[in-house]
């Protein structure tokens, strides 16, 4: 007996995947340029193909079922396989703005991918921008990106997940800044993903602390660090490596939570932002190959924090 052919309706898929992306119908409307009514429908015939209940409503909104939460990293992938082949079979070439987030301690990872897309394609004027990872997530969300690397507490983590890194303590050589209390600190910016991360360790921790810098400016927060006035976290993989990173038992600091560096697009996304993100996969693929991120520390000594 001949078995009767099932096809999923990716067109439904990129609805689903956009309203859980977004906890809401009427967002997700705005996004796709539909109607709150079709975009309810599109969900409706899904699940009715599916035979399961994708999304349950709560006091705080929408929010996905069991069934909702398995399906959603599939969805994710069939979408992906789709816009890459037809991003592929392009016969033209890609031409206009490709609009680039990045958090300010990931621009020099993102500098070789850059540089290899814009010389495939010359036609593309990039725009950069620079910000912190909460300020570019919303930034993906409202459309005013096209693809974005955001960083994400690895257990909050959004998007599609490229690498997952420990966020480290990080000192400046021979430096005793992290014994003094209140603990001198240096962040890059307020809206930075690590702060409310780090000061709640601190808090736990019962570990005063005061700013002893802020700016959009990651060289700056360096140059303090250097010169012994504070100390700062970030991610092993970007630790310059004339500076030391501390192992919280020794200095008295509280351990802090590994971190996902995620990639973002909108989902109605466009040729050059799907190639751009096929880069960075790869990119950050053969980065971990390379050098394997674990929580360990690996070619840097740790700092005791202590002077030596």
């Amino acid at each position: 007996m001949r078995r009767m052919k099932r096809d999923l309706d990716l067109d439904l898929l990129r609805t689903f995947v956009t309203v859980a992306d977004n906890g809401s119908m009427t967002v997700a409307a705005n996004l796709l340029h539909r109607t709150q009514g079709a975009v309810s429908q599109q969900i409706k015939r899904l699940e009715t193909a599916l035979t399961c209940t994708l999304f349950v409503r709560g006091s705080r909104g929408l929010s996905l079922s069991r069934e909702g939460e398995q399906l959603l990293e599939k969805a994710r992938q069939l979408l992906r396989m789709n816009d890459e082949i037809w991003a592929e079979r392009a016969e033209h070439p890609f031409t206009g703005m490709l609009r680039i987030g990045v958090p300010y301690d990931l621009v020099n990872s993102l500098a070789p991918t850059m540089r290899s897309f814009a010389d495939a394609h010359p036609l593309v004027d990039i725009s950069l921008t620079c910000g912190a990872s909460p300020d570019l997530s919303q930034a993906v969300d409202d459309g005013r990106l096209d693809v974005s690397l955001v960083e994400y507490p690895e257990f909050a983590a959004d998007g599609e997940t490229l690498r997952i890194e420990p966020l480290i303590w990080v000192s400046g050589r021979h430096s005793n800044a992290s014994r003094k209390r209140p603990l001198p600190l240096s962040m890059v910016d307020e809206r930075c993903a690590f702060r409310p991360v780090v000061l709640g360790a601190l808090s736990d921790a019962g570990i005063p602390w005061r700013t002893v810098f802020e700016s959009g400016s990651i060289e700056a927060t360096a140059a303090t660090v250097r010169a012994g006035l504070a100390i700062t976290t970030w991610l092993r993989s970007t630790v310059p490596s004339d500076l030391e990173t501390l192992d919280p038992q020794i200095a008295g600091l509280p351990p802090l939570p590994a971190f996902s560096i995620s990639l973002r697009t909108p989902p109605a996304t466009t040729a050059a932002a799907m190639k751009f993100s096929r880069l960075l996969r790869e990119s950050f693929s053969a980065a971990t190959r390379l050098t394997p991120i674990t929580g360990e520390a690996t070619g840097r000594r740790f700092a005791s924090g202590m002077p030596a």
